[in-house]
């Protein structure tokens, strides 16, 4: 017997086994149904993917076979993965040099035996795709034909994984630092809040103390401190806002009259009859209504808050189909001009109108509002004419 040389690519070719993350892993399906089709296509009681590891092989999927793994110095694919050519094979191991006295031929009547090298795009051979018989014998062209590709579909399938799990590597190291950068825009922006909240009242009690003796440009220049402390605020609830976004989407599910939700956003707002429509009729199976509540507070508020008519009035407005929930909030406000429409859900994106307080916008709550709507399974819309008012429509699933 001759124990299988070692390939002169051995310390790269071991790297890429190793990063396969295949070595001691459990049955796979994908791996299993090729070796049990291969047994078929060659009429033969054995059929293996190994994979050749420092000193074993580790048999990934064994057809015919109970072991998971064997010496890697009396093994065949050890020679197997020196050949040069898409398929190695030994039609009579016993008449075979490099063979003769191997222990597998006595404990496994491992006569006969073709594998197929499986190269990687650097075309390092990690392992083989092999079949073994009991007794002498040949395949047939169509046959080392099957062999041949099914040992490049088992080393896409390998490549499959190996960015598989690249990909959840990469989703777990982006979902640490999301949640890192969500902790610290919590800290930050809970940290701000009470000095800017000092700032305000410094700045009012200044204005209050001194309002005979101030000039003009000064009682100006306060106004000017107190409106960038409060636009600066409102920044702040904006991106705490959106980073509860989330635990709001991971809150639990429950059923709600649709009518007592809106009579709900109505109290939290503390809106009146007169200015406040809604529809009487509704029932929602199984929601996030925690969720669904913040989207209707931001849109209901927003429609407040832009609209400098003297009688202002928000409808409210539900229906249902057979695979989703439709909501929609009409308002008779200022409207949006239409070349504003299509990035009114961008990030930080603003229409550049004024509340009736004449304040801007921070760009963030209708970007959270979409976010939260798209978690939920559905879709947001808006039609608007200026100066006659606007209605977002949005949807979510059942």
């Amino acid at each position: 017997m001759i124990e299988p040389k070692l390939p002169d690519n051995e310390i790269e070719r071991i790297k890429c086994v190793k990063e396969s993350r295949l070595l001691d892993t459990l049955p796979e399906s994908d791996f299993d149904n090729i070796t049990e089709l291969v047994a078929a296509i060659c009429n033969v009681p054995i059929s293996l993917i190994t994979l050749l590891d420092t000193d074993r092989n580790f048999l990934k999927s064994h057809h015919g076979l109970n072991i998971s793994e064997s010496p890697r110095s009396i093994s065949f694919c050890g020679h197997a993965i020196l050949h040069e050519e898409d398929i190695f094979i030994v039609e009579d191991s016993r008449k075979d040099e490099r063979f003769k006295g191997n222990p597998l031929i006595e404990g496994f009547k491992a006569i006969f035996y073709a594998g197929v090298p499986l190269r990687n795009p650097d075309g390092l051979a990690l392992g083989t795709l092999c079949v073994y018989d009991h007794e002498p014998r040949e395949l047939t062209k169509a046959q080392i034909s099957a062999l041949v590709s099914l040992g490049k579909q088992v080393m896409r399938l390998f490549e499959l994984r190996k960015k598989n799990d690249q990909l959840q590597s990469l989703q777990e190291e982006l979902a640490n630092r999301n949640n890192h950068l969500k902790s610290f825009a919590s800290h930050v922006s809970h940290d701000l809040k009470s000095p800017l909240a000092n700032i305000s009242s410094l700045t009012e009690l200044l204005k209050e103390e001194n309002i005979d003796t101030l000039s003009e440009d000064s009682k100006q220049y306060i106004d000017y401190i107190e409106e960038s402390a409060e636009t600066l605020r409102d920044y702040i609830d904006g991106i705490l806002m959106h980073y509860k976004a989330d635990e709001l989407v991971n809150k639990e599910f429950e059923d709600v009259s649709v009518p007592k939700l809106f009579e709900k956003i109505k109290t939290i707002l503390m809106l009146k009859d007169t200015n406040f429509k809604y529809s009487k009729e509704g029932y929602m199976h199984h929601q996030n209504v925690a969720a669904i509540t913040q989207i209707l507070l931001n849109l209901v508020d927003n429609a407040f808050k832009y609209n400098n008519k003297p009688e202002p009035l928000i409808s409210l407005h539900f229906s249902n189909t057979e695979k989703e929930y439709i909501f929609s909030v009409t308002d008779n406000g200022n409207g949006i001009e239409t070349e504003k429409q299509k990035d009114i859900f961008n990030l930080f994106s603003t229409a550049e109108t004024k509340d009736i307080r004449g304040k801007k916008g921070t760009g963030i709550g209708l970007y959270t509002v979409k976010t939260l709507v798209e978690k939920l399974g559905g879709s947001i819309q808006l039609e608007s004419k200026p100066e006659k008012g606007s209605t977002f429509t949005f949807t979510i699933a059942k």
